[in-house]
């Protein structure tokens, strides 16, 4: 069927027009709208009464069936969708036909969440793709309050229901624009004057503390919690409330002093410039967390804290091409000082790039920057190896500009957690006896319990206001909607 172009219309723009082709198109705004020919029986006024009872007429048969259709569905004082259907796609109109999006019938045979499609409880897919024709063409497309009632051919038939708020926040065609990125708030050296802080006790306490904690840990990169008991069983409970911790080289939960118990400079007095820890894994940790137990005998050991998002910024607007480098040319690394251990990441032979990007956004998700640790650079290509040198000591630039650099003297009672995909951490050179512990924690551990919390908050009574107890768990199917939109 063809796709026809409406016409810009000024006093008529938001009503009906039709041109010689037989096809209805929709004006809104001044914009062109791209609109499809619809089966008559499917453009739904917004009662969710049929156009027509020639369930199966085509628009090419009988024009005016559509017309009249569309003129009923756009009427302002009506907000249920319209829909309407061809061989290959659904197409909803909401607003009345202000806006559409469209999706393949394939699409959403793949995507009902019926018993018998979708488990309620374990929330896995039960409907086999492989079985579903892929020239499927719907049989019956009905508005409903509930949402968009698709009948799908098989025997007996196969009803499908899909509500309007999750068909919109679903639209892959086009994007649905109210879908927002992750809230950040980036920050340099002007964060000092109020960093983000919260309470040992309101943490422990219950899970409003706790989702403090973490919106404050994914909205800044990294959160001191005070009043923390000086002692490492207390900062391993702290750690636990927000996931599992990670066993690495380094051991579980860790308690070290700088003795060289490990072939890492972290276990040494030296001063540590700005860098994220575990590029040498292919999947670094999520969260880092540490805690300063004591300092006796000696002076120094300041920490370093720097934004490597707002480093990644201040770098893109000064100079791109050298931002576009560091996002391209691959570096490898190591950690290679136990003799017991040796570890490269994979599978890239090559190593990945300091600056890791979205690869459908082209937003920077992760930052993976050690020069310490950093491998041959044997894989690079020779035309790269100058701008590469150059785009480095840009970022090198930008990364220990006073701007950029958060120091702060941590003290015991003082943990503090940062996001290793983010945040960069360091110490000055210190003397004395240092007693640090901490922990790491995976990125997707810190994700879920932070989307259980979120779920909790909403779908509890009426908000964060409903999360009083820190023993709160879930009954499966009782919270979570099979039309989740993050499922």
């Amino acid at each position: 069927m063809a796709h026809i172009l409406s016409r810009r219309l000024g006093k008529t723009a938001g009503r009906l027009v039709t041109n010689g082709l037989r096809s209805a198109g929709i004006v809104t705004n001044q914009r062109h709208a791209l609109v499809r020919t619809f089966r008559a029986s499917t453009c739904v006024n917004v009662l969710g009464h049929r156009a027509s009872s020639t369930a199966t007429q085509k628009v090419d048969t009988h024009p005016e069936l559509i017309d009249h259709a569309v003129e009923q569905a756009i009427d302002p004082h009506h907000d249920l969708p319209m829909a309407g259907y061809d061989e290959k796609t659904i197409s909803v109109g909401w607003g009345g036909g202000a806006s559409w999006s469209r999706y393949h019938n394939i699409w959403l045979r793949d995507h009902c969440r019926c018993p018998s499609c979708y488990h309620p409880i374990t929330k896995q897919r039960l409907v086999d793709t492989f079985e579903i024709q892929p020239d499927i063409e719907p049989t019956h497309v009905e508005s409903k309050l509930e949402g968009l009632e698709v009948v799908w051919p098989s025997s007996p038939p196969h009803v499908s229901l899909y509500p309007w708020s999750w068909l919109k926040t679903n639209s892959y065609d086009p994007p649905d624009k109210r879908k927002e990125s992750e809230e950040q708030i980036l920050w340099g050296a002007g964060i000092q004057s109020s960093p983000p802080k919260v309470s040992f006790d309101e943490v422990m306490k219950d899970n409003v503390g706790l989702l403090k904690w973490l919106r404050k840990i994914k909205q800044f990169g990294f959160c001191f919690v005070e009043g923390v008991p000086a002692n490492p069983e207390d900062t391993e409970s702290l750690s636990r409330q927000i996931g599992l911790i990670r066993e690495t080289q380094y051991g579980g939960f860790w308690d070290f002093t700088s003795n060289l118990a490990h072939g890492d400079t972290a276990y040494t007095n030296l001063a540590l410039k700005a860098h994220t820890d575990n590029t040498y894994y292919t999947d670094p940790s999520g969260l880092q967390l540490f805690h300063l137990l004591s300092h006796t005998e000696g002076k120094g050991g300041a920490t370093l804290l720097v934004d490597g998002f707002y480093v990644a910024s201040i770098l893109r607007e000064l100079n791109p091409q050298a931002y576009e480098v560091l996002t391209r040319v691959r570096v490898q690394s190591h950690a290679a000082g136990d003799p017991s251990t040796f570890y490269k990441p994979g599978p890239h032979k090559s190593g990945y790039p300091i600056l890791n990007l979205d690869p459908a956004t082209g937003e920077l998700i992760q930052v993976r920057y050690n020069n310490d640790d950093r491998s041959v650079m044997n894989d690079i290509n020779a035309c790269s190896v100058e701008e590469w040198y150059e785009a480095l000591r840009a970022w090198n630039k930008c990364l220990t500009s006073p701007d950029s650099e958060y120091w702060v003297q941590l003290s015991p009672g003082t943990a503090v957690v940062v996001d290793n995909y983010r945040v960069l951490h360091g110490r000055s050179a210190f003397t004395g006896k240092r007693r640090m512990c901490g922990a790491y924690i995976g990125a997707d551990e810190f994700r879920s319990k932070l989307l259980v919390l979120e779920e909790l908050a909403q779908w509890r009574v009426g908000g964060i206001n409903g999360l009083k107890d820190s023993n709160e768990s879930f009954e499966s199917g009782t919270i979570r909607s099979v039309w989740d939109p993050r499922l």
